[in-house]
């Protein structure tokens, strides 16, 4: 993808020019005006790729059709004509779900302001409100900057006072996920604005909705990213922490994956915040205490054959394998023999060998027992079966390399049996291709009992001679 930017009038006007200067019909115009500024290096993912509507009667300028039902959406708000209101907002909204150059392009023309006095002016009418907010969190999808604290405030109180409405609820945590993806401020304010509470608290409330729970529990986990690369430090671990010990979140969490024993998306969801809620031991070990553990290795018995499902539990399991406790927890509940399966029955899928690497790289640290059991599992052969399978991964090559590590560093006797695989060879060039791989594929090959070389890199500069 390119990394030069245009504004869509100079895309438009290259269409137009196609057309009237190269007398091309409207589909080879969009087209060609593609592919000229493609080759040139410029990112066209906020540029709607469509020829603009026509000219009306009166001269009005040519404008894009998600422009034209804006213009409709903002008279019917300054009319107060609900009826209209309410049929412009859905058809607005289908536009903006289409794609993200079209509700971009709706934001650079002044959609939230249009929104929001939309939402205000539906306040008291429950269908109006549900319209309105769907609206809004279809317009903030991929566009958080939209939202001012007017929005915010907006938001946080409309979730307290309709708390109890599951719809309601559910469009409200929508835009509140969509407004804090990628943009820390926004979630630092949503936090200070008491957003948590609300959010274990619709959990709570609409323990029955799928949706509902699925929504908040992503809503919750988004509050722990660290993804705004605006912002050289973000409040992720706190939020972490402001959930579990103000918010009982483990709690709230495992409890809900009680009323879904049979949903796999909405447990996937609920295993992929508590591994986000994983950042002190006694969380990990409270994860297990409240029967979060036994959810997550019946989950990936059950969903072997479901690579996403597989994909979120092993990086749970990951997550709270960081306490030395649970590793154990995790190998007499049969975890290991499971991760060694799902890497095994996904082998060409280079996230699910990546997570699993790393799952029995955290079961196999500190603890010689449960390297015993990862090594008669068939974790070793496991791990280098996806280095051979994901040559140009380097996370794979990584956690591969840092498990076999971890399996002999302080169990020598494996060290043979798994040169007999074919380590040395595998780690060797791992090495050679990644250069973030070299720490990690030495320490392995110095472990096994192999010669390791050092290599010099001279880079012509003082002090710059490299291992």
């Amino acid at each position: 993808m390119g990394s030069k930017q245009i504004a869509q009038e100079t895309f438009d006007d290259a269409v137009q020019e196609n057309i009237t200067e190269f007398e091309m019909d409207p589909e080879e115009a969009v087209r060609e005006a593609v592919q000229q500024f493609e080759s040139q290096g410029v990112d066209l993912s906020n540029i709607v790729k469509a020829v603009r509507q026509p000219a009306s009667e009166n001269g009005q300028k040519q404008k894009h059709e998600i422009l034209v039902t804006l213009d409709a959406l903002g008279k019917a708000v300054a009319d107060c004509d609900l009826a209209e209101m309410a049929e412009q907002l859905v058809v607005f909204t289908d536009q903006c779900k289409e794609q993200l150059a079209f509700r971009y392009l709706a934001g650079q023309n002044g959609a939230f302001s249009v929104v929001f006095s939309a939402c205000q002016l539906a306040s008291g009418d429950r269908n109006l409100m549900l319209k309105a907010f769907s609206t809004l969190s279809a317009l903030l999808d991929g566009q958080p900057d939209l939202l001012d604290s007017a929005g915010r405030d907006l938001l946080l109180q409309t979730l307290q006072e309709y708390r109890e409405d599951g719809e309601l609820t559910l469009a409200g945590v929508r835009c509140v996920r969509h407004a804090c993806l990628k943009h820390e401020r926004n979630r630092q304010d949503f936090v200070k604005g008491g957003v948590l509470p609300l959010l274990t608290g619709a959990i709570l409330q609409h323990g029955g909705s799928a949706d509902v729970v699925r929504t908040a529990s992503s809503a919750l986990r988004v509050m722990t990213f660290d993804d705004d690369i605006r912002v050289p430090f973000g409040h992720a671990h706190d939020h972490a922490k402001m959930i579990v010990l103000e918010n009982d979140g483990l709690r709230v969490l495992i409890e809900a994956a009680k009323a879904f024993t049979d949903n796999s998306s909405v447990l996937s969801e609920l295993c992929a915040t508590l591994s986000r809620l994983s950042v002190r031991n006694e969380f990990c070990q409270e994860i297990v205490d409240l029967g979060g553990l036994n959810f997550m290795v019946t989950l990936l018995a059950d969903c072997i054959d479901h690579p996403d499902v597989v994909k979120q539990v092993l990086s749970a399991i990951r997550a709270v394998a960081g306490n030395d406790d649970v590793k154990d927890a995790i190998v007499n509940a049969g975890g290991t023999d499971l991760i060694v399966l799902a890497v095994s029955h996904h082998l060409s899928n280079p996230q699910i060998c990546e997570q699993g690497c790393a799952a029995l790289c955290m079961l196999a640290l500190r603890k010689p027992e449960n390297c015993n059991v990862i090594m008669e599992g068939g974790g070793a052969l496991a791990a280098l079966q996806a280095m051979k399978a994901h040559p140009r991964e380097v996370a794979v090559q990584k956690q591969a390399c840092m498990l076999i590590r971890n399996l002999v560093s302080r169990s020598r006797d494996f060290s043979q049996p798994i040169l007999e695989m074919g380590a040395e060879n595998l780690i060797t060039e791992a090495r050679a291709a990644h250069r973030d791989c070299d720490d990690v594929a030495k320490a392995a090959l110095r472990d096994l009992g192999c010669k390791v070389e050092l290599r010099e890199l001279w880079t012509g500069q003082k002090g710059s001679l490299a291992q």
